[in-house]
Formats: structure tokens, C-alpha cells, sequence
């Protein structure tokens, strides 16, 4: 199977009850800032920060960080610029991976990056050296409770959406960047907010591994995700989910 999505649904149960909350915050705040700067500070007329704000609501992030953080970003206090990077590389394995970042010290998150890397057994790349394997795509996640899969296909067509994928956990819902808004927005509008809405790269084909790469791998996946400066690691691996068990137990 192609694991990354599963594996990380594991390690965030596994790691649920002791999860680094102000890590993940720090996290939320930042995406919020940036969406805030790159266009209006109001919500109803920035599709971006609309979602920055609905993934903030969904980790239970109070509503007077949401708001300074908003504030941050029109100037008012300390005014903290980040930048969009992407990093692009092989893993143990030969596994394809981008590692998106937000930072405020460009040298400091490539050092830190790179070394990820190296420690593992990966490599880094030039931009779009990896890419070319993936596709970009807007994916919404709701809780597999939300409505049974028929409902919610009907109602992600209606809104313009591609396909939906359901397992026992999830409903996940796929859909072109450019649609993205408009099919979060829809499907916020019937069912509330998501529990992950954001724009993804899907991998356009797999690259098997064994456990022992497997385990490298995770170390490394948990590595770059823990960085402060590290939004969201995309991967094209493939494991058989007794192997995935085995590791994640």
C-alpha cells in the first residue's frame, strides 16, 4: 500500500494523549500569518486564511491565538515575515519526498533539512527534482461518522470535487488545486469544518521498501515534521501493512 497517509493517521493516535500542542500551534500561527499577508485579513475574502483558520479551529487552537496571529500579520505587534520553501530530495529506499517549510531563517531550515537528509541515508535535490512524480491536489478529510461514503460523494460532486476515498477512519475528498476553495467551502457549509483541509502532493506511482528502510524512513519522516520550520512532508513510499503495524506499534 501506499503508506504515508496511514502512517501518519497511526503516529497521530500513537502520539495523541502526549502531542506537542504549543509545537503544533506554533505551527497553525505561522501558516495563519502568511495567509493573512497574502491577501486581506479578513477571512470571508481570502480563501487561504479561511482555511488556515478552520485547520486552527480543528486542533482545538484557541480563538485569541487565531486572532493575534491575524494581528501579527496587519503589523499590529511584532511584525515576523516568513518565507515559502520547498525542499525536494530521495530518502532511504530511493523514496521521492518534499518537505514544504515556513520560515523566518532561510540558511537555518535548509541546514536543518539537509541534515535530515544526510543523517538518514537521503539525499537532496534541486527543485523539481522529485516533483515530477507527484501531482498537486486539493485534499479535504472528514471523519468517517460525518455521513456514509454515498452522501458525501454526492455532496463533493455537487461542489466540483474528483473523487472520494473512504476507509474505516475517513472520508477523504480530492479535487484540483484551482477547486479547492470552493469544495472546502461547500463542504464546511453542509458538514462543519474539516479535520484536514490543504492543498497536497499525491504520488503519481510508488516505490516499494523493506522494514529496515521503512524504519530508517519513519525516523527521518518524524525528524523533519518535528522542525518548527517544516509544514508538511510528502512521500511516495509503498510498505505492506504488516511491515506498517509492525513499525508503528
Amino acid at each position: 500500500m501506499a503508506g504515508h497517509s496511514q502512517f501518519k493517521n497511526i503516529m497521530h493516535r500513537k502520539g495523541a494523549q502526549d502531542k506537542k500542542r504549543a509545537k503544533e500551534f506554533a505551527k497553525l500561527t505561522r501558516e495563519i500569518i502568511v495567509a493573512a499577508k497574502s491577501g486581506l485579513p479578513d477571512p470571508a475574502m481570502n480563501p487561504r486564511l479561511r482555511g488556515a483558520i478552520a485547520d486552527a479551529r480543528s486542533a482545538n487552537m484557541p480563538k485569541d491565538n487565531i486572532d493575534r496571529a491575524i494581528k501579527k500579520a496587519t503589523g499590529e505587534g511584532e511584525d515576523v515575515n516568513y518565507e515559502e520553501m520547498r525542499y525536494e530530495g530521495y530518502g532511504p529506499g530511493g523514496v521521492a519526498m518534499i518537505v514544504e517549510a515556513l520560515t523566518d531563517n532561510k540558511n537555518r531550515t535548509a541546514s536543518e533539512v539537509r541534515a535530515a537528509f544526510s543523517k538518514h541515508g537521503g539525499s537532496l535535490g534541486e527543485t523539481n527534482s522529485v516533483a515530477f512524480q507527484f501531482e498537486r491536489a486539493g485534499q479535504i478529510v472528514y471523519p468517517v461518522d460525518t455521513a456514509d461514503h454515498e452522501e458525501v460523494f454526492e455532496a463533493a460532486a455537487e461542489a466540483g470535487a474528483q473523487d472520494v476515498q473512504s476507509d474505516e477512519e475517513n472520508h477523504t475528498i480530492i479535487c484540483a488545486p484551482d477547486d479547492f476553495s470552493d469544495v472546502r467551502d461547500s463542504l464546511t457549509e453542509k458538514y462543519g469544518d474539516p479535520s484536514e483541509a490543504r492543498l497536497v502532493w499525491r504520488p503519481m506511482n510508488t516505490t516499494p521498501i523493506d522494514e529496515d528502510q521503512a524504519s530508517t524512513l519513519f525516523k527521518m519522516i518524524e525528524v523533519l515534521e518535528d522542525n518548527d520550520d517544516v509544514r508538511e512532508v510528502s512521500t511516495n513510499f509503498e510498505v505492506s501493512d504488516e511491515v506498517l503495524a509492525r513499525l508503528t506499534a
